[in-house]
């Protein structure tokens, strides 16, 4: 039986949240009465992530498909494949941690069955570090000032998209991108709902303060060329400013004469047009590098085994 709803689920070393995902999951489910079918994606676990997710599939056949890729390509490629693999009506992704409960897919569908084609959502209480949450805070608000996509919480992995989206997705061929922001411009009727957040069930978070930069760069330089736009007219001050100063250092060396007490200042202001001369070189090698990675010949992804049974 084709599957009306698809469940994508990005694994990577949480073998301590997998029997009790599985077994919420199965539960929230099968109470929705329709057909359904949930893919997880092995992104290249080094614990026992892959021999529970084959356990629960034995457990549960014609319910749960696997993927395993080969190594570590990245949430992003995980759940690209995922859709890739899909065969429901609506796709709903959602994090291996437990902190979206898979209690709360209901609304999700009861929404996208009012006629939305793209349904994304919003933490009620985020069970996250103080840290955390206010710089999730910030990037939303200055996501929100440089591009045009309308999400309360760009953090939120629990989304319903319609399949005609997906297929958009899956045929745009990105190497990386924010899969939630795109879904927005790809949708004619997006809206949000609040869902319920918990804290972590077990294991550390995947995300570190790295990966965290990387993932708003690729939000940022993938839908809004804003920044090369703030860089030239900040560019154009400082070279209106530097223009000025040096006009006034001229005049001032005929009327007064040198000063040499000014040097360090001079050095100053040197260092600083230097450093925003770096930080240009880096923007500008940004939306290069993304470019070069999206005209790169190489799979996006390698998949070891699809782990699937239709009986």
């Amino acid at each position: 039986m084709i599957p009306h709803l698809s469940i994508v689920v990005p694994v990577y070393n949480e073998e301590a949240n997998i029997p009790h995902l599985v077994d919420r999951l199965i539960k929230s489910l099968n109470g929705l009465n329709m057909p359904f079918e949930i893919i997880f994606t092995n992104d290249g676990s080094i614990d026992q992530s892959l021999p529970l997710l084959l356990d629960a599939s034995a457990a549960h056949p014609a319910k749960i498909r696997i993927i395993d890729f080969k190594g570590n390509f990245g949430q992003h490629m995980a759940i690209i494949a995922a859709f890739s693999a899909a065969r429901g009506t609506i796709i709903i992704t959602l994090d291996a941690d437990l902190q979206n409960p898979p209690e709360e897919i209901h609304k999700l569908v009861t929404k996208m069955d009012e006629g939305y084609d793209y349904v994304g959502s919003y933490r009620d209480k985020r069970q996250d570090s103080f840290f955390r949450t206010h710089v999730s805070r910030m990037i939303n608000w200055v996501r929100e000032k440089i591009t045009d996509i309308q999400m309360r919480d760009q953090g939120c992995m629990l989304r319903a998209y319609h399949r005609t989206i997906i297929d958009k997705i899956v045929e745009g061929k990105e190497h990386s991108t924010f899969i939630p922001a795109l879904a927005y411009k790809l949708s004619r009727n997006p809206t949000e709902i609040e869902v319920h957040h918990a804290e972590r069930a077990a294991g550390e978070s995947k995300y570190n303060l790295y990966k965290l930069v990387r993932l708003n760069f690729d939000l940022i330089t993938s839908f809004s060329i804003a920044p090369l736009q703030l860089f030239t007219m900040f560019g154009l001050l400082t070279s209106f400013l530097s223009g000025f100063l040096v006009c006034y250092l001229f005049l001032r060396r005929i009327l007064v004469g040198p000063e040499a007490e000014g040097l360090f200042t001079l050095f100053a202001i040197a260092f600083f047009l230097i450093s925003v001369v770096i930080v240009g070189i880096g923007l500008i090698g940004e939306y290069l590098g993304r470019l070069a990675l999206n005209l790169s010949p190489r799979p996006r992804y390698e998949i070891r085994t699809l782990y699937e049974n239709d009986q």
